[in-house]
């Protein structure tokens, strides 16, 4: 162990899967991969064999954790749109109707701001460059600061709407 780690704290990223099962090795290597990879490299990656790494990827492709593409050899990629459910889903049941309709209002708000404060629908239609010129208080690097923050309300408030939904049903099937 090296100076700078502690016993309880995280391992060091070199090794971030140290002492993991290697389903959780498998897993966490799935959750880096970010273009299609060989059960081989996943493997590499997860330091187990390749046969047991197709066995937990052929379940996590079950599951939907993974997509699997018939390629020679098969690849395997992380399935974003799971962990989009997972987390939508996990919103739904921590939080109440009243609450996650309130940060949706939060988040309009905040958006509506950022929507008369550089007149676009949209960051994607702000020039940044053109914005920053113009302004006397404002660098580019806020300008991108304030496009990438109102992009992250944008999916935000899109992910809060979609669990407020989920719950006022569930809570209407409860009734």
């Amino acid at each position: 162990m090296s100076n700078s780690e502690s016993p309880d704290g995280p391992p060091s990223f070199e090794d971030a899967f140290r002492g993991d099962d290697v389903e959780q090795r498998i897993y966490g290597t799935v959750l880096q991969t970010r273009e299609p990879t060989t059960a081989s490299a996943i493997a590499n990656a997860a330091d187990c064999d390749p046969k047991t790494a197709r066995k937990y990827l052929g379940w996590f492709s079950e599951l939907g954790i993974v997509t699997r593409h018939n390629s020679h050899p098969a690849t395997y990629e992380r399935n974003d749109a799971y962990f989009e459910w997972r987390r939508i889903n996990q919103l739904a049941a921590d939080h109440s109707v009243e609450d996650l309709q309130q940060r949706v209002r939060e988040l309009s708000s905040r958006i509506e701001a950022y929507e008369d404060t550089y007149g676009a629908p949209t960051p994607a239609a702000v020039d940044a460059v053109v914005a920053a010129e113009s302004s006397d208080d404002r660098t580019i690097d806020d300008i991108y600061g304030d496009l990438g923050d109102w992009a992250t309300a944008l999916e935000e408030r899109t992910r809060y709407e979609r669990a407020r939904q989920q719950r006022a049903r569930s809570d209407c099937q409860e009734k």
